[in-house]
């Protein structure tokens, strides 16, 4: 794939029941890729199934992907006068920056247990953003999820851009996030079937655009 465009044009080839998102999909791109030239952070959320994907979302931006992402000549300079810095520079690679809320296990049983378990995303992402380029990603297949939601609601206190990946039904979700993608069922397992490739999509789409070689 040579252009962020043949990523997606593979993604509506190999799934066409998601062509009608496309608006969605590349809305969510857009903010992604400016959050990541801004060097802000992306955060991600969801419980079960979408935490997992929480996981596999920041595995995917925070290390090369498809792409290499070696270090620049200069970055691996900083490395020349520490014990073994070529070889860690070398092997080392950009990022991009992401948390997933749902790895913060202290802060998570902590907020649950003294205060408020549908909080417990919230917290962090009102904690975590400062700029104004960060972009949180929710992940809920019914879009109505409470602490999903509030995390939305926190989002939006901090001036930040949301992305929801929902079913296809209106929901709470799809209310007030800046761009929801309402994939085209409303079983649960087929929802999550689908957030995979669509966010395998949206990662490689923004590591083309940062990081062609």
């Amino acid at each position: 794939m040579n252009t962020v465009g043949m990523i997606f044009e593979k993604l509506y080839k190999d799934y066409p029941t998601l062509i009608p998102l496309k608006k969605e999909i590349e809305a969510a791109f857009t903010l992604m890729k400016k959050c990541a030239e801004e060097e802000a952070f992306v955060y991600v959320c969801g419980n079960g199934g979408s935490a997992a994907d929480s996981e596999h979302i920041t595995g995917e931006l925070m290390k090369g992907f498809i792409l290499k992402r070696p270090l620049s000549e200069e970055e691996k300079a900083q490395f020349n006068n520490i014990e073994g810095g070529k070889e860690i520079a070398d092997k080392l690679q950009k990022g991009i920056r992401c948390i997933s809320l749902v790895s913060q296990t202290g802060v998570i049983s902590a907020f649950a247990n003294d205060i408020d378990p549908s909080l417990v995303y919230a917290q962090q992402v009102y904690a975590y953003a400062k700029s104004q380029h960060d972009v949180l990603i929710a992940l809920s297949t019914s879009g109505n999820s409470l602490n999903i939601v509030n995390a939305v609601k926190a989002a939006k206190a901090a001036d930040i851009k949301t992305v929801s990946i929902t079913g296809e039904k209106d929901s709470k979700l799809s209310a007030i996030s800046d761009v929801t993608i309402k994939l085209p069922s409303t079983v649960t397992y087929e929802v999550q079937e689908l957030t995979l490739p669509v966010y395998h999509a949206l990662c490689a789409a923004v590591e083309k655009a940062m990081f062609i070689l």
